[in-house]
């Protein structure tokens, strides 16, 4: 059998770029929806060109125009949507279910990818406002899919490295401080870190394999699941220097909230989920998930340890 044609909806964003990518390297045929309103924005227009130069295919496509939709989700077998649901670039995820509507419409695709990449939203049930919106949202579309019939994988990506490890897991921080850090209590709490480029190639591999058919794929890399501290110590070894730290109370943490502006706020409740709750490491995988570095043993993930030394 050849591999799923592939179309990435939302393929010149954050992670988008990196499932065109990775769905070229592992041979399938890509295509990437564009908007025909995409204007004077030249960098999309380039990143779209150089798509094309590696071996892509543009469709052009709208969420304003159900049929542009349908036509192109017709020509391939999977979807994979990575429209942005991080508030503080954008927030566009019930715009999947147009989305939705066009593959049900279409009656073809052999699996549909929401735009997840993060937290399980189907364990957020009790996140607090005003941050439980993006998960609320997810369910929303995770509903549509599930009610129209289309077969699915949902992939949990849980922190990405850029922003949690380049900050040493402080929010509004991508740059790991060779002076300071303060710490979300004794800082003991587990979570979860992945490299951006390694979320992609997990994500494309699913695609034709049986075994995350209406699963949660959830990113699991061993040697990533660390405590704030075993960061922060991984970086001290790095600069053969400690760093002075300060400890941030759960009470204090959300104290602090209180002067925060929407988006702040909603950024901070993650955060504080991650980080105090420890939403990403409490819990075991049940018969409805599976684990990609134990399905996928071949893909040498990127080293918390490792992804640090760029900062150098």
């Amino acid at each position: 059998m050849g591999k799923s044609k592939v179309l990435v909806v939302g393929g010149t964003g954050y992670i988008g770029k990196r499932i065109v990518k990775a769905s070229l390297a592992q041979g399938h045929e890509t295509y990437v929806l564009h908007r025909p309103e995409i204007g004077v924005d030249i960098e999309k227009v380039q990143m779209l060109l150089s798509f094309k130069e590696q071996g892509a295919r543009l469709i052009e496509g709208s969420f304003s125009n159900h049929r542009s939709l349908v036509d192109a989700v017709k020509q391939v077998d999977v979807v994979i949507c990575t429209i942005s649901g991080v508030h503080i670039r954008s927030h566009h995820i019930l715009l999947q279910l147009k989305l939705v509507d066009a593959i049900k419409q279409a009656g073809n695709i052999k699996r549909f990818l929401p735009s997840e990449f993060g937290t399980d939203p189907a364990r957020m049930a009790d996140a607090m406002e005003p941050g439980r919106v993006t998960y609320d949202d997810k369910m929303v579309v995770r509903k549509a899919i599930q009610d129209a019939g289309i077969p699915f994988t949902y992939i949990s990506a849980n922190c990405f490295a850029s922003y949690f490890v380049g900050g040493l897991c402080q929010p509004c921080k991508i740059i790991p401080s060779r002076e300071s850090v303060y710490l979300f209590g004794d800082g003991t709490v587990k979570a979860i870190y992945v490299d951006e480029d390694d979320i992609a190639t997990y994500t494309v591999k699913t695609i034709d394999d049986p075994r995350t058919l209406d699963k949660t794929l959830y990113l699991r890399p061993p040697e990533n699941i660390l405590s704030q501290i075993e960061v922060v110590n991984m970086w001290e070894k790095h600069i053969g220097k400690e760093l002075e730290k300060t400890s941030i109370s759960a009470e204090e943490f959300l104290a602090q909230m209180k002067g925060q502006d929407y988006i702040q706020q909603i950024c901070s409740v993650h955060y504080y989920h991650v980080c105090f709750d420890g939403c990403l490491a409490n819990f075991e995988i049940g018969d409805e998930g599976e684990e990609a570095s134990q399905l996928y043993p071949e893909v040498n993930y990127t080293r918390v340890k490792d992804y640090l030394k760029r900062y150098l």
